[in-house]
């Protein structure tokens, strides 16, 4: 270790690392909390903090300056050294499968939204909404991705919280109904597809055969469509279109949702929404105010156009 790096194990150096965390959060040309402040907020004296504050400043992280009685202002900061001495390690979020452009534009757009924030990002994939929660619950990953649909049924169950809605088109383009092509949806006995893993293609499927008794329902995913439809296994689903395009064949016809809550639940199944831990992970309370999340909206719409290649 070199000796600057020593100076972060004394009691100055701890403190050190809990105020780079703390200003992690902090504008440049903003006024900084007073020493005392900061001082009650960790726990520890005046003079540790000032000693930190030195210390941050040695290393390069930040630059202050006194303004008289207005107090001491952030000159400015270097968000990636600040997270490194912070300590807090790298952000895991939990997406569905990048199977579509769609995901690939999203997973592009964290990744650079995250990192713009000065926070290192990482993603790891999972199939399922109800999967993805139980690791963010578990403490295995920070962030989930999901629908909006599924992210409002969560919070009302589980100890999460709601950090950000990317807004419509985010998640997916659109559902529909797939209908095997000369099958009738009046048929008794209907064959429908239903991937309980999915919370969201689960509940739009229930809505849209609500008061069904005669529905047999087949258990499948998206990947196994083609062959279930072409081998006359199943007569039709509700599926997100986005996972199903140039995949079905000719034998299959989308056709429009129909009733208005159905075609409510479908709205918000089209928002991505990211949700926390209520508890909250440290490393993201360090850097959710200084996400800019139209970073993430704009990166997305550039993959789908074909301007940006994905990057995650």
């Amino acid at each position: 270790m070199t000796g600057f790096d020593e100076r972060f194990l004394t009691r100055n150096g701890l403190a050190a690392q809990q105020l780079a965390a703390l200003l992690l959060n902090h504008e440049p040309d903003t006024r900084l909390p007073r020493v005392r402040d900061f001082a009650e907020e960790l726990g520890v004296g005046n003079g540790t903090v000032q000693a930190a504050l030195q210390l941050l400043e040695t290393a390069g992280a930040i630059r202050t300056t006194a303004r008289g009685h207005l107090g001491t202002f952030l000159v400015d900061s270097d968000r990636s050294v600040l997270w490194r001495l912070s300590g807090l390690g790298t952000l895991l979020a939990a997406m569905p499968l990048p199977y579509s452009h769609r995901y690939e534009g999203l997973a592009t757009g964290l990744r650079a939204a995250f990192e713009q924030a000065g926070a290192p990002f990482a993603i790891t994939f999972m199939r399922g909404a109800g999967t993805r929660t139980t690791a963010l619950i578990e403490g295995k990953v920070d962030l989930v991705v999901l629908s909006r649909f599924a992210a409002d049924r969560l919070i009302e169950e589980r100890p999460v919280e709601l950090v950000a809605d990317l807004g419509p088109g985010t998640y997916v383009g659109a559902h529909g109904l797939l209908l095997r092509h000369g099958a009738s949806l009046e048929t008794d006995g209907l064959r429908v597809a239903v991937d309980h893993a999915s919370e969201d293609q689960r509940i739009l499927a229930e809505r849209v055969f609500a008061g069904r008794a005669d529905i047999r329902w087949v258990e499948a995913s998206y990947m196994q469509l083609r062959d279930l439809f072409a081998h006359d296994r199943v007569d039709a689903t509700l599926w997100n279109l986005d996972e199903v395009q140039d995949r079905l064949g000719a034998g299959v016809d989308v056709l429009p949702l129909g009733d208005e809550v159905t075609r409510d639940l479908s709205s918000r199944n089209s928002r991505a929404a990211i949700i926390g831990r209520t508890e909250g992970a440290k490393a993201l309370g360090a850097v959710r105010d200084s996400l800019d999340l139209s970073l993430v909206t704009t990166c997305q719409a550039e993959v789908l156009r074909g301007e940006r290649a994905p990057s995650y």
